[in-house]
């Protein structure tokens, strides 16, 4: 019994990468199928593989409000903290920001849109 216990008490420090995921270690912030969701909506609009695409950075966050961190003009949100990801994605030369809610409702925060995920969260 206290052998099972010890090992799910350090098993999630060690966690890798799913094999043939291709994801490093920093992308272990962030479920893979949130990480593949953005991989997946990003090989759509710039027309490359998805294996071309690496992720730059992965992490739990926490969005100040209900526009994920990428409010749209017009919009309104609710105005609590809502837990998240942040997947950063290399597209070609540019890096891509992709902000996601816990629930894995991923979307592309235009460049100069992006806002940083609240002070003091998961991040």
């Amino acid at each position: 019994m206290i052998r099972p216990l010890i090992v799910a008490i350090f098993l999630p420090a060690c966690a890798v990468a799913p094999a043939g995921t291709g994801l490093p270690p920093a992308a272990m912030g962030a479920p893979a199928s949130v990480i593949e969701a953005a991989r997946s909506d990003a090989a759509k609009r710039s027309g490359l593989a998805a294996r071309q695409l690496q992720v730059v950075s992965a992490e739990a966050v926490t969005w100040p409000d209900g526009g994920l961190g990428c409010p749209r003009k017009g919009m309104l949100y609710p105005q609590a903290q809502v837990p998240g990801y942040r997947v950063k994605l290399r597209v070609g030369k540019e890096v891509w920001d992709y902000h996601a809610s816990e629930r894995g409702n991923v979307q592309l925060c235009a460049p100069g849109q992006s806002q940083e995920p609240a002070p003091g969260g998961r991040n």
